[in-house]
């Protein structure tokens, strides 16, 4: 606790020394778009007569900078954004609020005069990935559908959970270990249609963050990554109505003024209609058959005074999968968000949130002798109170709290009378409580040094119920029974968390890192990517946190300026209490999971390249990432090291954006990586004529290596004051590579004395066209 003491103490006196600063006043304010009143997250506030000096938009568009008294003229910007200057002279505390004018909105006849950039140089930050949405809805898209998940995956460090799937892999972590936020609900389960698509409607979506393992203190949860995305607030200038119609789905958005510069919602909605074309078989199972998914974003805000800012988030998606009446699927996520912002002065900013998610699935069996329904589910309920505090130009802090009430439903069965099922056997449900305290500063020392700190106090507490102690070899020897809401055991982690940036000249800097990170919930999965029938489990007597601990080491340069971006990180990953499974462990409706499971150490370290082109008609990047990831856990492979699943040693992205015109854009995407890890059988014997496959060496084997290019044109047809629309063609797989989606072993269909390896692909030459329409 020592370095706890010592870091709040340094906090406090750094604190009370700036409050105690002498003719000194804040310049405070609120940075929106003028078009529609969004306001805008990570915008720049430079102080030209002090270079290096400024401040940044918070997650609400809120800035505040603290400067001697004088003569000063700030700098706005935004990237794709007019930049704005305003002269003041500071002699007393002044608000002002900043709109600016996309660059896109700009007559050609007004000269834009916007400034060079480079935050990516002085920013103390390293491993983030700030998603342009813009340039995402230019990429080339699996059935027409933009996603922010697909274009992640062409980033260096995060690596496809495979063909078509939405799950991803960040430095080496499992895919539960990303955190998802979305209006800082968590996401457990973001994948729609098996893993094709992600839950987030591109419509719905203002900006999106990755950080990949160093995430701010004020993040915690998950031992990899956090994915924190944010809705857009709506137009309070104008009523707006907009969507798209697809081959396979249409989208459908309206938002406007609640009181005009004042509030604003939105509402944006999208369905497939596979199950439309289902209808016109012939087939009388394929007739009565579900194949769809659905989202809905619903967002409001309202302003009550210069001080005070409420805002309603929901999100409610699922998928229906049916074969006629006989078997059915669904599964889906519900958040419910709602925050108060207010602010105390011009230097005092504060956020409270209380926040709801839900993921569930249910299974249906009905058939002459069955009539039953199993439901799994993860329910939380959040409260968290944060505070910014901005004392100078050169330092800010955020410091708060959060609380998370689990309740996990393993498995809970309803049955009709006659089936022949026990309905009173269902799996037990879990509860814990998870609680963090954090703090995190950011600090400009001279003009070369800049550091982000800070320090997560995280615990968790499973709750009640029977917890089971277990032999070596998986076998429930005893059980102690918990009353409920009384604490079995609690686990305390700390999360030291820093980066710093050592500034060589305005275009070239050095950052280091280090941070750790502590994950409570785990998702119990025996394939490479999350399922919607996965089940997540609480750390308990049995099952420990995952700690990942990672150093990481960066250059980071900017070429005619700042036009191109290039990067490259080196890093290094050491994780504990790494989950694997017994071999032929059942995980499915086993109330004693934990005796299927086995614990020990994994370890991830690679080198990262990143070149990235932001201006110009043609803009893109080039991704490369030389990576290894291996676990060590008794019991398996002999105890010797070995791969993981997500284990690929190389991964290359090459993605390009062409605007010919203004009426035609084109993109292209190249995707190269080494296949995963995966077991193959090593030998095969014989029973009573059955033949059997054996597998010795876990994850020893690999599968081919995966490439395709993605093609896709945009047509932007019309654009008026009132309205505008375009239509994208997209091509999935142009060269037709037969990727592998699976390998599996079975006798050759030729020689029976044989065992052959039979590849299943998914897609080749997939075309899509989609028609985007906005009335204004």
């Amino acid at each position: 606790m020592k370095p706890l003491i010592f870091f709040s103490t340094w906090m406090l006196l750094l604190i009370t020394s700036a409050a105690q600063a002498q003719d000194r006043y804040t310049i405070s304010g609120t940075i929106s778009d003028t078009a529609n009143g969004e306001t805008m997250i990570g915008a720049l506030v430079a102080i030209m007569e002090l270079p290096g000096k400024g401040a940044v938009s918070n997650e609400y568009g809120f800035y505040s900078i603290t400067l001697d008294a004088g003569q000063y003229t700030l700098l706005y910007q935004y990237t794709g954004y007019t930049a704005k200057k305003v002269n003041i002279n500071l002699k007393a505390n002044q608000k002002i609020d900043i709109d600016l004018v996309s660059e896109a909105t700009m007559l050609k006849a007004v000269e834009i005069t916007a400034e060079s950039t480079n935050k990516n140089i002085t920013d103390a930050k390293m491993g983030v990935e700030k998603l342009d949405i813009k340039e995402i809805n230019k990429l080339p898209v699996l059935f027409g559908e933009r996603d922010i998940l697909k274009s992640i995956q062409l980033l260096p460090g995060v690596k496809s959970a495979g063909e078509g799937n939405a799950g991803f892999f960040v430095r080496g972590g499992q895919a539960d270990h990303n955190l998802i936020l979305l209006d800082e609900a968590p996401v457990y389960n973001a994948s729609h249609l098996l893993g094709f698509f992600s839950t987030f409607n591109s419509d719905a979506i203002k900006d999106a963050t990755l950080y990949k393992g160093s995430a701010p203190a004020n993040f915690g949860g998950r031992a990899s990554s956090v994915l924190d995305i944010r809705m857009n607030e709506g137009n309070n200038k104008s009523y707006q109505v907009g969507g798209g119609i697809g081959l396979i789905s249409s989208r459908l958005l309206v938002e406007g003024p609640i009181v005009k510069d004042k509030g604003s919602f939105i509402v944006t909605g999208r369905r497939t209609y596979a199950d439309v074309f289902l209808k016109a078989s012939s087939d009388e199972t394929l007739k009565k058959s579900k194949l769809y998914f659905y989202d809905l974003n619903l967002k409001a805000n309202y302003t009550l005074n210069d001080k005070n800012r409420l805002f309603l988030s929901a999100y409610s998606g699922r998928d229906v999968l049916g074969v006629a009446d006989a078997f059915s699927l669904d599964w889906g996520n519900t958040t419910v968000t709602a925050r108060w912002n207010h602010i105390a002065n011009a230097k005092w900013f504060s956020n409270t949130s209380l926040i709801f998610s839900d993921y569930n699935y249910t299974i249906g069996i009905n058939s002459s002798a069955l009539d039953i329904n199993i439901l799994s589910r993860i329910q939380d309920y959040n409260v968290k109170q944060e505070w910014q505090f901005f004392p100078n130009a050169s330092t800010n802090f955020r410091f708060g709290a959060n609380a998370i009430y689990h309740t996990m439903t393993p498995g809970e069965i309803t049955a009709s009378e006659g089936s022949g099922v026990d309905d009173t056997a269902d799996l037990e449900k879990r509860y814990s409580m998870e609680a963090a305290v954090y703090a995190n500063g950011e600090s400009k020392i001279g003009t070369q040094w800049k550091i982000n700190y800070g320090v997560r106090l995280s615990t968790f507490s499973p709750l009640g119920g029977d917890h089971y102690t277990f032999d070596d070899k998986g076998n429930a020897i005893d059980t102690t029974t918990y009353a409920q809401n009384k604490i079995v055991k609690t686990y305390v982690v700390p999360e030291p968390r820093l980066t710093a940036s050592y500034i060589i000249n305005e275009s070239t800097s050095i950052k280091g890192g280090y941070a750790r990170n502590a994950q409570f919930l785990h998702l119990i999965s025996n394939t490479t990517s999350a399922s919607p029938t996965d089940l997540w489990i609480p750390s308990s007597k049995n099952v420990k946190p995952q700690i990942a601990d990672q150093v990481s080491l960066g250059l980071f340069k900017n070429f005619k300026n700042n036009a191109y971006e290039f990067s490259t990180e080196v890093y290094y990953k050491d994780m504990q209490n790494q989950i694997d499974y017994r071999n032929g462990a059942s995980t499915q409706g086993n109330e004693l999971i934990e005796g299927e499971l086995l614990y020990g150490d994994g370890r991830a370290y690679g080198i990262e390249f990143l070149l990235k082109k932001k201006k110009g008609k043609f803009s893109g990047w080039l991704g490369y990432t030389l990576s290894r990831t291996e676990r060590q856990i008794d019991g398996i492979n002999n105890s010797d090291w070995y791969p993981s699943r997500q284990d690929r040693t190389h991964e290359i992205s090459v993605v390009g954006v062409y605007d010919l015109s203004e009426k035609l854009s084109f993109s292209a995407a190249w995707i190269y990586y080494t296949g995963n890890a995966v077991t193959f059988p090593s030998g095969k014997y014989q029973v009573d004529g059955e033949t059997y496959l054996v597998y010795t060496e876990r994850n020893g084997y690999r599968m081919p290596d995966y490439h395709r290019l993605d093609l896709s044109v945009t047509w932007y047809r019309k654009k008026t004051a009132k309205y505008e629309s375009n239509w994208n063609f997209s091509l999935y797989n142009a060269y037709g590579r037969e990727n592998a989606f699976t390998i599996s072993f079975r006798e050759n269909d030729d020689d029976p004395s044989r065992t052959s390896a039979y590849q299943t692909t998914l897609f080749r030459w997939i075309p899509s066209v989609t028609y985007n329409f906005l009335f204004k």
